[in-house]
């Protein structure tokens, strides 16, 4: 195969494959978040969002849990499909107005919005689990140290 048929070849596999997640390193997620207007988001610091995403991801935007309602966690901020996101397995409140599977690539643009939508509601950052169990009235001072913010 010539050179410029190979790259023809690899540009088209790069466009139809599926869009992949990403492991954030926490450091480089830190960043990100404050970049994108996290740090103090209605009074949520991002030691606070890594804890969160720590507890239920592991970082990782592209996972899931399947939950014995019927609905599933997606992306590193594990989104709910029944209230905030659309999956098309059960019906869904679409409270962020996207598909599901949105919040499953490395971009994670669209996960911060939906994430802030999900803390303006009542329950605020305690509308994870994660966060109640494991971060609310602890110490989070490790989960940004050494990242120079």
């Amino acid at each position: 195969m010539s050179s410029p048929n190979l790259l023809a070849v690899l540009l088209l596999v790069g466009i139809c494959s599926p869009a992949t997640g990403k492991v954030y390193g926490r450091c480089e997620l830190i960043k990100l978040l404050k970049a994108s207007g996290m740090s103090g988001y209605r009074g949520v610091g991002l030691a606070d969002w890594v804890c969160l995403t720590k507890w239920e991801s592991d970082h990782n935007t592209s996972a899931q849990n399947h939950n014995t309602d019927g609905s599933t966690d997606y992306g590193i901020f594990q989104i709910n499909s029944r209230r905030w996101c659309r999956d098309g397995s059960i019906e869904s409140a679409d409270g962020c107005g996207i598909p599901c599977s949105r919040l499953l690539n490395s971009d994670i643009s669209d996960d911060i919005e939906c994430a802030k939508r999900v803390v303006r509601d009542p329950n605020g950052i305690g509308a994870w689990v994660a966060w109640r169990n494991h971060c609310r009235r602890r110490d989070l001072s490790s989960y940004t140290a050494e990242c120079g913010v």
